[in-house]
């Protein structure tokens, strides 16, 4: 979860990792008991644990290795502020919270003014919902609230804010009786990739190998060219292509679960509007970039989010699509600068502050994070995407 995006550097040496001289080439399944931490490896380092599977078993996928990084990675830590590794448009600013809780709620008039449940996907300390639904109120809009959320750590920090929200593990528990407004701000770009590598024969799956004290990318087993987009088929070895299964899975659950019930999901990002070629996994610790195969769960992994796959995912299970659009735009047509000037004019002593984080919100993150709506066909469209 970062501001910028960077190319990802190559393999880079660290403490822990195969024992010397040994290596592992051949494809295999990562052992789910060593990659969790369960059974006999519970108090070692993550990176001593995947490297032993590997070295057991062969190398394992992108999108495992991924997963497992971040799993662990969120599951021990609150990674955000000065203290942690990055910060999110929450943090910077109230206005940013305040505005799609505002969003929210006038959906949520224009569609009659149902019964309608809150959600929030991966919320982090609860700030965003936290200021979401304190403008919301102000409109009459008094959801249940409910956070898809895993990490004990990240719990506890949510609880203090919003005590009475309810918390799922998954979206399969959110509540089926109702509509619901979800909200999704840098939630899919923590979800595992596969990256397929263009070579002299075809395209290949890139794996995670280890090799002394290297964890390193390799190429796996070659994938049939009926996997790649027509349109990226013919493009120069040496190129990735990214998907994401685990993403295109849950904002179709999601899709379903918004046309059958009514309501909508806003999904906040940065990504682009593909089919594309580009490798953009990329690692983030104490605020710079690192290396995403150096110290795996120590620190945060993400890839842009395809917002045209997730866009044809939603279509594909009957829901309205809107956007994507750029931050910026996004925030300025849901009312941003008054929202800023209110705010100078009420503490001139932050004036300076609060210009500057609208600019960062709308300029410096505007372009790179886009907005996508998708909700209901039997709800008005959302604003915001005009």
């Amino acid at each position: 979860m970062s501001p910028e995006p960077i190319a990802a550097p190559p393999p880079a040496q660290f403490g822990v990792g195969c024992a010397p001289g040994t290596s592992s080439t051949a494809r295999g399944a990562v052992d789910p008991e060593l990659a969790s931490g369960r059974g006999d490896e519970t108090t070692a380092p993550l990176a001593d644990r995947l490297a032993r599977a590997i070295t057991l078993a062969g190398p394992i996928s992108l999108a495992q290795f991924m997963a497992a990084a971040n799993q662990h990675y969120y599951a021990t830590r609150d990674p955000l502020g000065s203290g942690g590794d990055f910060t999110t448009a929450p943090e910077i600013s109230q206005m940013f919270g305040e505005l799609i809780g505002l969003w929210g709620a006038d959906l949520w008039d224009r569609a009659g003014r149902p019964p309608a449940a809150w959600v929030e996907l991966g919320p982090g300390r609860g700030t965003l919902s936290t200021d979401a639904l304190r403008a919301a109120a102000k409109a009459g809009f008094a959801p249940p609230v409910h956070l898809v959320e895993t990490s004990p750590v990240l719990r506890a920090a949510q609880a203090e804010r919003l005590p009475h929200a309810t918390w799922h593990d998954a979206i399969d528990t959110l509540p089926a009786d109702r509509p619901l407004i979800v909200v999704a701000n840098e939630f899919f770009d923590a979800l595992p990739i596969r990256q397929l590598v263009k070579g002299a024969d075809g395209w290949f799956e890139r794996l995670v190998a280890c090799q002394d004290t290297l964890f390193l990318p390799i190429a796996g087993k070659q994938v049939p060219d009926a996997v790649i987009p027509e349109a990226l088929r013919d493009t120069a070895a040496g190129s990735v292509i990214e998907t994401s299964p685990a993403s295109v899975a849950i904002l179709r659950g999601l899709a379903q679960r918004i046309v059958a019930q009514g309501g909508a999901l806003l999904v906040i990002d940065y990504g682009y509007h593909g089919p594309a070629i580009g490798d953009t996994l990329q690692a983030v610790r104490g605020h710079a970039y690192a290396n995403p195969f150096d110290m795996p769960g120590e620190q945060d992994l993400t890839a842009h989010v395809d917002f045209g796959t997730l866009a044809a995912a939603a279509t594909v299970e009957g829901a309205q699509v809107a956007g994507p659009v750029g931050q910026g735009v996004f925030l300025g047509a849901l009312g941003i600068a008054a929202r800023a000037a209110a705010l100078a004019s009420a503490a001139p002593d932050r004036a300076e502050g609060i210009a500057a984080d609208h600019q960062r919100l709308t300029q410096a993150m505007g372009t790179l994070f886009q907005v996508l709506a998708v909700s209901s066909p039997d709800w008005p469209l959302p604003a915001g995407f005009a």
